[in-house]
C-alpha cells in the first residue's frame, strides 16, 4: 500500500507503462477465465438516464435492470464494493457484495478491474440508507478493458494544449466543455429548422474547386490525381455555386459545411471550420438585415436560453435595438480618415501611429482600410449593422444606386468583431467581370487573398441572376455567445504533431 501525500499523484509514482504492463496482464487473467475483456455484443436494458427515469418502478417491482458503463470511481468497504459508472446519459451507484456475487466472482472482479475500465452490471436496483439510488450487483462483465489510467480529477489535463490533443478526455473530466458539443449541435439545428421552416432547401456545394471565390482568403491547394490538376479546398460555403443555383430557378438555398483558408490562428480565426450561407431570390439586404436579426435570435435562445451575453469587456443583447453603423462616417471619427478621399500613403500613416501591425508587404487599399477598421471595431459591443462599405472592398456586392462609391453590404457587429456578413449580390455581369478583374490583377501584383477570376460564374450571370441577397456566419458566432475561444468550441482543432 502506498501513502501518498494529498498532492502527490499515485501516477507520478508508478509510472504509465508500469500501469499498462499491469493491466496487460489483467487481459490476460479475464481471458484465461474465459472472458473476453473486449465484447462485440452488450445485454444492457437501460441507459443510467432511462434507469433513474423509471428508478421507482424498478425498485417497487424488481425486475431485473442491465446496465454498461465506465468505472469512474470504486470504493472498498471490507468484503463490499461501490462504484460509480457513467455512460454518458448519467451517472449510477454500483454496489457489489461478496456474499451476493459468491467470493470468487467477487474477487475475480477487484483483481481484474479498475477505474476507466468499461463493464456491464447487472441486478435489482434499491435506495441506500443516504438515499442514493443504487444497483445491487448480480453479475458482472468486462465491455473494455482499459490498459492506461484515467487522469486525476485535480492532477490531469490541466494543460489547455494536452487537453486538445486529448479531447476525449477533456470531454470525460470538463463537463463545460463536453455541454459545448451538445450545444454546438444545437445550434446549428436552430440555424437549419429556421431556414427550412421559411422555405429554404439545404444544398451541397464542392468543396474542391478550380477556381475559388466568394471570399478574400488564402485557400490550400492539392492536386487531384485522378484529373491530373491542381485544385483548391474552398474559402466560402459554395457562395458561386449558390448563385448559380438562383440562376437556375430555385428561389431560396442555403448550405452548413466546412470551409478553410490558410491563413492565420488566433482566438477569432482557424483554418478550417463550419460556416452557413444563403441565398435569396428577390430580395435585398435590408430583407437580409431583417431575417439575419430573426436568425440570430432564434438560434440563440434555443441554444443558450437567453439574448444576453457577455464575451471579455463586451456586454450585449441580442433583444435590445440593433444600431446601424456607417462605415466611412465611423472610420472618419475614430480616425480623422475618409475612406473614400484617403489614399494608400495616408492609410498606412495612419495605422504607423495607431500602432497597428499589418501585413506591409502585400498591402493595398482594400488591405490597409480593412487593417484600420478592424482596430476601430474593437470597441464597439453591439448589436448592430455596418453599412456603406467601399465598393473597393467587395467586388461581389451590388452598388447603391444614390452613391456607387459604396456597396449595399451589411456585417454584424457583435463583441467588437465581425459575426457574420451579407449583401444585394452583384447580377450585373459586366460590372462583375471589371471587378473580378480588378481582383486578379491584385493577385497577380502579390495579394495571396485577392479573389480568382470565374468565367464559368461569370458566364452564368449573363443567362440573368434575380436580385438576390446573400448572407454567410460561420462557427465563430457560436464561440461568441458561448463565451469561449472559437478553438475551445471546436471538438477536435487541429494540432501540431509532436
Amino acid at each position: 500500500m502506498f501513502l501518498l501525500h494529498k498532492n502527490i499523484s499515485f501516477q507520478s509514482i508508478v509510472s504509465l507503462e508500469d500501469i499498462r504492463r499491469t493491466r496487460l496482464q489483467k487481459i490476460e487473467l479475464l481471458r484465461g477465465a474465459g472472458m473476453d475483456p473486449y465484447p462485440s455484443d452488450s445485454k444492457r436494458t437501460h441507459t443510467i438516464q432511462n434507469a433513474r427515469a423509471d428508478f421507482s418502478f424498478l425498485e417497487t417491482s424488481g425486475a431485473p435492470v442491465v446496465i454498461a458503463g465506465r468505472i469512474r470511481a470504486m470504493r472498498s468497504h471490507g468484503g463490499s464494493l461501490f462504484l460509480d459508472i457513467e455512460d454518458g446519459t448519467g451517472k449510477l451507484q454500483g454496489y457489489l457484495k461478496e456474499d451476493t456475487l459468491g467470493k470468487d466472482s467477487y474477487d475475480f472482479f477487484v483483481s481484474a478491474a479498475d477505474v476507466g475500465d468499461i463493464i456491464e452490471i447487472s441486478g435489482a436496483v434499491f435506495t441506500t440508507k443516504k438515499k442514493e439510488q443504487t444497483l445491487k450487483v448480480a453479475k458482472w462483465r468486462m465491455m473494455a478493458k482499459s490498459l492506461l489510467p484515467l487522469p486525476e480529477k485535480w492532477h490531469g489535463l490541466q494543460d489547455a494544449d494536452e487537453r486538445y490533443r486529448k479531447r476525449y478526455l477533456d470531454f470525460m473530466f470538463h463537463p463545460h466543455a463536453r455541454e459545448l458539443v451538445v450545444k454546438r449541435a444545437l445550434f446549428w439545428r436552430a440555424m437549419r429548422s429556421f431556414l427550412e421552416e421559411r422555405g429554404f432547401l439545404e444544398v451541397e456545394t464542392p468543396v474542391l474547386e478550380t477556381t475559388t471565390g466568394g471570399a478574400d482568403a488564402r485557400p490550400f491547394s492539392t492536386h487531384h490525381n485522378a484529373l491530373d490538376i491542381d485544385v483548391y479546398l474552398r474559402i466560402s460555403c459554395g457562395e458561386l455555386w449558390q448563385k448559380r443555383l438562383i440562376v437556375a430557378g430555385f428561389p431560396k438555398v442555403f448550405e452548413i459545411g466546412r470551409i478553410f483558408r490558410n491563413e492565420g490562428m488566433s482566438a477569432e480565426h482557424l483554418q478550417d471550420y463550419t460556416q452557413m450561407e444563403f441565398y435569396w431570390a428577390f430580395a435585398d439586404y435590408q430583407d437580409g438585415m431583417k431575417l439575419v436579426k430573426e436568425l440570430y435570435q432564434h438560434a440563440a435562445e434555443k441554444t443558450f436560453g437567453t439574448l444576453q451575453f457577455a464575451n471579455g469587456s463586451h456586454s450585449f443583447d441580442l433583444g435590445a435595438e440593433w444600431r446601424e453603423y456607417d462605415y466611412r462616417e465611423l472610420l472618419k471619427e475614430k480616425t480623422g480618415i475618409d475612406i473614400l478621399e484617403t489614399k494608400l500613403t495616408e492609410i498606412e500613416a495612419k495605422l504607423n501611429k495607431l500602432g497597428v501591425v499589418y501585413d506591409k508587404k502585400e498591402v493595398n487599399l482594400a488591405r490597409a482600410a480593412d487593417a484600420l477598421w478592424k482596430h476601430c471595431r474593437k470597441d464597439i459591443a453591439g448589436p448592430g449593422f455596418l453599412t456603406h462599405v467601399p465598393v473597393f472592398l467587395e467586388p461581389l456586392a451590388k452598388r447603391k444606386p444614390n452613391n456607387p462609391n459604396v456597396v449595399e453590404r451589411f456585417q454584424i457587429i457583435l463583441a467588437g468583431s465581425e459575426m457574420g456578413k451579407g449583401y444585394s449580390e452583384l447580377n450585373d455581369p459586366l460590372d462583375q467581370r471589371a471587378r473580378l478583374e480588378e481582383q486578379q490583377r491584385l493577385r497577380e501584383a502579390g495579394d495571396e487573398e485577392a479573389q480568382m477570376i470565374d468565367e464559368d460564374f461569370i458566364e452564368a450571370l449573363e443567362y440573368g441572376m434575380p436580385p438576390t441577397c446573400g448572407f454567410g456566419v460561420s462557427e465563430r458566432l457560436f464561440s461568441v455567445l458561448a463565451g469561449v475561444p472559437i478553438r475551445e468550441s471546436q471538438i477536435f482543432p487541429l494540432m501540431r504533431p509532436k
